[in-house]
């Protein structure tokens, strides 16, 4: 595996395997009463957050101290940064600390690939700008495997606000390596320009693609993140694009839901759907801990997982 993890395209199909084997290995240590390792003793993990994330940011301090690492949480709220301080600054300043491993999320896309230059550690991206999201990608990618077995010629469809979307460049980078093949649904407008590139199809009728998806991914629309009107209302947008329990019959019976979270319950999924049996969104979060675990177990090299 490389040093650092910055890009799902930075991964090999031999290293995802390797992290989602190791992750499977690691989910029986959570199943334990005590849940920690001594693997990372001594290292210290540095979560570098200028971007609000409850979510992924606990999801990483839980992974770090259930092997044992030394956590230092730092917001760049109320912090140095807030006050003018650069990235290259702080960098220098965690460099001083003795950091292991940074995992940084920021709203510059491509932050963490300059501060890979700047730091000795291994640099994990947590997210950055509208750029990737390598962890989640990884996670994603676990939950479907533990619920579908290989994901080698599946069918996922991932559907609504691709254009804002870390998380989407991500998976499909990652679901194309481990050889599964993604369909992209959304409005003309909410696609990148670039999507043409990407290792995926793209479709902008959901009922087409719905009875022939083993997986369907439902993104959050990032209203936050807009500053025009990207689709005419939300309740144009819920008709055309949302899942509904309508939608949910047209999908094969062993087929699951997907949503990275936070959701927008009612617009882009239903509450029924969300909450059924063959929604994972539960179990992602889950998944999340020890998929970070695996991650930051291989790059700062753990000798054993027992």
């Amino acid at each position: 595996m490389n040093k650092h993890l910055i890009s799902a395209a930075d991964l090999s199909k031999d290293d995802a395997l390797l992290i989602l084997d190791t992750a499977e290995e690691l989910a029986a240590v959570s199943e334990r009463s005590i849940k920690k390792l001594p693997t990372l003793r001594g290292r210290t993990v540095v979560n570098l957050f200028f971007e609000d994330s409850t979510r992924t940011r606990i999801s990483f301090e839980a992974a770090a101290k259930r092997l044992s690492a030394d956590v230092i949480n730092f917001s760049a709220k109320g912090s140095s940064v807030s006050k003018g301080e650069s990235l290259k600054d702080t960098a220098l300043t965690l460099e001083a600390m003795g950091a292991d491993a940074v995992v940084i999320r920021h709203g510059a896309s491509g932050a963490p690939h300059r501060l890979a230059n700047w730091v000795r550690g291994s640099v994990v991206n947590a997210g950055d700008g509208t750029h990737e999201h390598p962890t989640q990608a990884l996670l994603d990618a676990f939950s479907m495997r533990r619920r579908l077995g290989s994901l080698e010629g599946r069918k996922i469809t991932i559907v609504g606000d691709v254009l804002h979307s870390r998380v989407a460049r991500s998976n499909v980078l990652l679901l194309a390596t481990l050889g599964a093949e993604v369909t992209l649904v959304a409005p003309p407008t909410l696609l990148p320009v670039s999507v043409g590139t990407w290792p995926c199809e793209v479709s902008y009728d959901l009922d087409a693609v719905l009875p022939k998806s083993d997986v369907v991914m439902m993104l959050r629309v990032q209203k936050e993140r807009m500053n025009a009107a990207y689709f005419p209302s939300e309740r144009e947008y819920s008709r055309r694009y949302g899942l509904d329990r309508d939608r949910f019959a047209k999908m094969p019976e062993d087929a699951i839901v997907m949503h990275p979270g936070p959701m927008n319950r009612g617009m882009e999924i239903a509450a029924e759907v969300a909450d059924s049996p063959r929604s994972t969104i539960v179990e992602q979060v889950a998944n999340g801990v020890t998929t970070r675990m695996a991650v930051l177990y291989l790059l700062l090299g753990g000798e054993s997982a027992q």
